[in-house]
Order: C-alpha cells, then sequence, then structure tokens
C-alpha cells in the first residue's frame, strides 16, 4: 500500500495502490474482495484487535500479501470491519477461490478461539416452531401467515418445495406454485393458502407479492441453494439418519416412532393421499433447524419403506417384518459409512448475526460444490 504523508487516505491514493495489480490482469472479471467481518457487539473489539483480526484473516485466507485497505463501522449496533482488497497477484496471476467460503468459516472459528472472541456456533439456543398456528378466523390472518413466513425463512433450512411445506404445515400453512401465461410469456409464481389441521386449504390464495418478505419463488429457490450448501458442508443429515434408524428399529408402531424421535428434537411430517398410501415422509431437526427428506437419509428411510411398514405389513407379523428390515439395515450402514463426513456444530454460521463473520461473502459462493467429483469450484463475489 503506497502510505500517506499526512496520515489521510483518499480515494485517488488508494486507486494508486490497487492500480499496478489491476493492470496486470485485465481479464478477470471481478478482481476486488470485499469482505466484512462482524463481531459480537459484547465483545467490545479495540482498534488494534481490529487490525490484527484482519492480519491474520487476510494471511489466513492467502491475501497476506495482497495490498488491502481495512474500514471501521460504527453505523449500526454492530462496529465491525469491511476489508477490501483484490484477488491477482502483482505478476497478473487469480489468486485461487477454491472453497473460499469454507476455508472462511474454519478460519473465522479459529480467531474466534484465537482472541477470545463470542463464537457464531456457541449462541442462546432459539425456540423450536411455536405452537400456536394461524387462525383463519381471525381478522389478521395476513400478518399471522407473514409471521410464520419470516420465521421459518431466518431459522431453518429447506432444500425443496416439499421439505418447505412439511415446515409450514405446522402452522397450518401451504406454499403452493403457480403457473401461467401472461401476453404470450409463461410467468411463475407462488401463492399461499392457510389451512385445517388436516391440511385442507381453508382460505383464499395470498400471492408471495402481496407480502412485504422476500417470500417468492426466486427468494425460494435462493434459499435453496444456501440450505443445500449449509448442509453439505455440515452434515446434519447424520444425526438425524442415526436417529431415525434407531427409531425405526425400536418402534414399528408410528405414535412411538414420532414420539422417540420429537423427544430427540425431531418432528416428523407425513405425507398420504386419498387412500392413505404414504408418498412423502420428512423429518425436521431442530437442533440443527434442517428439514430432511426421507429420500436424503438413505434408500432404507424413502416413504415406500414407511408406508410398508406402517400401512401394509399385517400386525401379526410386524416382528418379522422387523427382522427383515434388520437384514438389510447393516447393508445400508456400510454403504453410508463410506460417504465420509464432516462433524456437524450446531447453528446457522452464514445466517448468525452477532458473531465474527464474512458475511458480506456473496451469493456467487452458493452455488454446487460438486456434482460427483467436485468438478466446479465456489468463487467470492468480486466488486
Amino acid at each position: 500500500m503506497i502510505h500517506s504523508l499526512t496520515g489521510e487516505f483518499t480515494i485517488p491514493l488508494l486507486e494508486r495502490s490497487f492500480e499496478p495489480y489491476l493492470i496486470a490482469n485485465n481479464r478477470t472479471e471481478k478482481p476486488i474482495l470485499h469482505i466484512s467481518l462482524n463481531p459480537n457487539p459484547k465483545d467490545a473489539v479495540s482498534d488494534e484487535t481490529f487490525n490484527a483480526l484482519a492480519e491474520n484473516y487476510m494471511q489466513e485466507m492467502g491475501y497476506g500479501d495482497q495490498p488491502y485497505v481495512v474500514f471501521k463501522h460504527t453505523d449500526n449496533e454492530r462496529t465491525h470491519i469491511h476489508i477490501v482488497s483484490v484477488c491477482v497477484d502483482e505478476y497478473g496471476k487469480r489468486i485461487s477461490d477454491s472453497f473460499e467460503k469454507v476455508r472462511s468459516m474454519k478460519v473465522c472459528r479459529k480467531l474466534e478461539k484465537q482472541f477470545k472472541l463470542t463464537s457464531a456456533i456457541v449462541k442462546t439456543e432459539k425456540k423450536d416452531i411455536p405452537i400456536q398456528k394461524v387462525d383463519v378466523k381471525q381478522t389478521n390472518l395476513k400478518q399471522q401467515i407473514i409471521s410464520a413466513l419470516s420465521f421459518v425463512n431466518e431459522n431453518y433450512h429447506y432444500q425443496t418445495l416439499g421439505e418447505y411445506n412439511a415446515l409450514l404445515s405446522f402452522f397450518n400453512i401451504t406454499a403452493q406454485e403457480v403457473r401461467g401465461i401472461i401476453h404470450g410469456k409463461e410467468k411463475r409464481g407462488l401463492v399461499y393458502f392457510a389451512t385445517d389441521s388436516l391440511g385442507k386449504k381453508v382460505s383464499n390464495p395470498f400471492k408471495s407479492s402481496c407480502f412485504s418478505q422476500p417470500i417468492g419463488l426466486t427468494d425460494l429457490h435462493r434459499k435453496f441453494k444456501k440450505s443445500k450448501d449449509f448442509i453439505n458442508t455440515y452434515k446434519p443429515q447424520k444425526r438425524v439418519r442415526e436417529l431415525v434408524r434407531d427409531a425405526i428399529q425400536k418402534y414399528p408402531n408410528q405414535d412411538h416412532f414420532k414420539k422417540y424421535l420429537q423427544d430427540n428434537k425431531i418432528s416428523t411430517f407425513v405425507r398420504e393421499n386419498e387412500q392413505g398410501r404414504i408418498y412423502g415422509i420428512s423429518f425436521i431437526d431442530h437442533s440443527s433447524k434442517t428439514v430432511l427428506n426421507g429420500s436424503r437419509l438413505g434408500k432404507d428411510l424413502s416413504a415406500n419403506v414407511f408406508n410398508h411398514l406402517w400401512n401394509e405389513a399385517e400386525p401379526s407379523i410386524s416382528t418379522s417384518v422387523k427382522q427383515n428390515y434388520a437384514e438389510h439395515f447393516t447393508e445400508y450402514i456400510e454403504n453410508e459409512l463410506k460417504i465420509k463426513e464432516q462433524s456437524f456444530s450446531n447453528g446457522n454460521i452464514m445466517e448468525t448475526f452477532g458473531n465474527l463473520l464474512p458475511i458480506d461473502i456473496p451469493e456467487e459462493m452458493d452455488n454446487d460444490i460438486v456434482k460427483k467429483k467436485r468438478e466446479k469450484k465456489r468463487g467470492v463475489k468480486r466488486r
């Protein structure tokens, strides 16, 4: 960096510091790096500590030799810093951003311990899904729905519309995708209904556009991508899979099965058709705030398996059904153990406010991490 003789830094002076790096490589579309570190307000971080945090963060992330500038902001209740740098080195080579989001989270956890800051994964436990459901008889139905949707969006992870609706069912709400042709062009959108205890629609539809919250179809798909990234990184399905398999071995009865999981902070949502056949099952883990369809946990926990165990098996042979299931259980376990899984820590790191987080790492990094052989890289949004 070019140092100011007067101690004051101006935009032209900063531009001159970055200019040689930008000229060396004019092919990189987004060469600017922007990171925001936000400690918990109760940590009362000093300017010296902020400087040390910035320096250590940049070194750990591989940008230590780059010119960078740190700005301290006090424009809200959370004093925080912004780090601006370039991702092209002095020779014009782009610095690798492979798995940068995951690496950034690990660096933040390390710095929290090093500087004795409040950890993002040691936070006050949020309440589970509120017991109160929407009441269609009340005049403020729209406000009830938006309150429930806001709670769901801020606290839980889900990857499909089915998983989303599994969560909304606890509030007597359902979401439905709609399509239509307007001026010769296909339009898609999302509408919400209040439901009764059986899931039947009992209200007029509410268009997502009539709410001030970002709960439209585009917002929902963006949420799916973020949730997928969270689940791929922290593997909450490991705990859920083990508990569900344990429950199905111990409790062939559906009510007892659900009670066992509920005691372990997992709610069960079963989807049935008019004939009573189970065609879908989801598990809501309130510890990790994650919704997972049974098929995501393994072939042995798909809806067809539960339909057979609970609807098709004769009561008199329930024991033999259980034994038959156990014969295949070991095979499924062995197959699953071939997949390496990281340990999971409670807490939605990227959505936790009040902890040391690089929350300004942009959405480009929410792209799929892998298909089969991790062929794609994730990148930090440059600007």
